[in-house]
């Protein structure tokens, strides 16, 4: 048993309910883990404070508080539609029940968690038919690539004229190409090698990379680059994955959210930890969260179910891989990529499990 907590206070933590216990005058008493990735808060920080400096619905709660209150028993309000943070709008059922004390406890479950699940489950499953058929894909393209390329080097040997063997050398250089097309699709050769990262380390390397490469203009030139605006949690602990595979896969994500805010946009990068998470139908008690958030105009709608789909891009000069190529190096650390998207506010979200089986 954890030092100095008590056991109930363990279960609670537990729970995927988001728990608050306020006094009479709305005071914070405590909060779950749940609560406070709900509200984005520290329960250490709001002890003792008001929920009208705590938290954005604060005027919902307290009116249900008050309701719960003033009849002797729970109250409870289903699908009500909230700004609980940052302009985060999520759909909750509240139940409200008087405790002994002057004490009111307050229970909240997203609504839109349970749709959530079947989303990821989905997105999943998705992943997977499009791993598969990618290998299909290739077995099919490298063989007769492959023929096509020994053809045109045995033509290029018998041909004695310069500008003909030119033809040849485009027939080679082609068949190379779309080699290495059908080798980005497929990912990495290498079995993954995980190790010790500070998921923070890795997050400035990517900025710093992406510093570097400016983003372009207009008219092509490059300009200054994105502000990179950084929310990271130091708590977060140490991960086990494939730095490589992260950092390359950090990178499309940046670099999307670089084009799509364009030059007078702004990018976040985000790091929490959530519990209770289920990803590819494992249950893992804890896991990491990154968020790249920008706010430029958004995926297209009639995109949003492809979006991970090879060769699927909304700008003119994308290749349509980034995203695919994305969700498969995280996938090969047993994580997952998700995101939300309206106009002024995308978030692409890596969650990757921290249970780890080294020592």
């Amino acid at each position: 048993m954890t030092p100095n907590i008590h056991p109930s206070r363990l279960i609670l933590d537990e729970l995927t309910t988001a728990i608050m216990v306020v006094d009479a005058e709305h005071r914070i008493l405590s909060l779950n883990h749940a609560a406070e990735e709900l509200f984005r808060i520290s329960a250490r920080q709001v002890h003792g404070q008001r929920l009208e400096q705590s938290i954005r619905a604060a005027d919902i709660f307290s009116e249900l508080i008050n309701t719960a209150c003033s009849t002797g028993g729970s109250y409870t309000q289903r699908e009500r539609r909230v700004n609980v943070c940052d302009q985060r709008m999520v759909t909750i059922d509240c139940t409200v029940t008087p405790l002994e004390g002057e004490r009111v406890l307050i229970e909240i479950a997203e609504v839109e968690r349970h749709t959530r699940i079947t989303k990821e489950h989905n997105l999943v499953v998705q992943n997977r038919a499009i791993a598969e058929l990618l290998r299909g894909l290739a077995h099919e393209v490298k063989n007769p690539l492959g023929g096509l390329r020994g053809a045109a080097q045995l033509l290029e040997a018998e041909l004695s004229d310069n500008e003909q063997r030119e033809y040849t050398q485009v027939i080679i250089s082609e068949a190379d190409r779309l080699q290495n097309l059908v080798d980005t699709l497929l990912g990495p050769k290498t079995p993954t090698s995980p190790e010790v990262v500070n998921i923070h380390e890795v997050l400035e390397r990517v900025r710093s990379l992406v510093d570097a490469e400016g983003v372009e203009g207009e008219l092509g030139a490059v300009m200054s680059t994105v502000p990179i605006v950084r929310d990271y949690d130091p708590s977060i602990p140490l991960l086990y994955v494939e730095r490589d595979h992260l950092i390359q896969a950090l990178l499309n994500l940046v670099r999307n959210a670089r084009q799509s805010a364009g030059p007078q946009g702004n990018i976040i990068l985000r790091t929490r930890t959530q519990r209770q998470m289920t990803i590819a139908d494992k249950v893992h008690r804890l896991v990491a969260r990154i968020d790249v958030e920008d706010d430029g105009p958004g995926i297209p709608v009639e995109q949003q179910e492809q979006i991970f789909f090879p060769m699927v891009t909304s700008r003119a000069e994308g290749s349509g891989l980034g995203l695919s190529i994305a969700q498969n190096l995280v996938s090969r650390m047993g994580g997952l990529i998700e995101f939300t998207s309206e106009p002024g506010c995308t978030v692409f979200t890596i969650w990757l499990p921290m249970e780890t089986d080294h020592e």
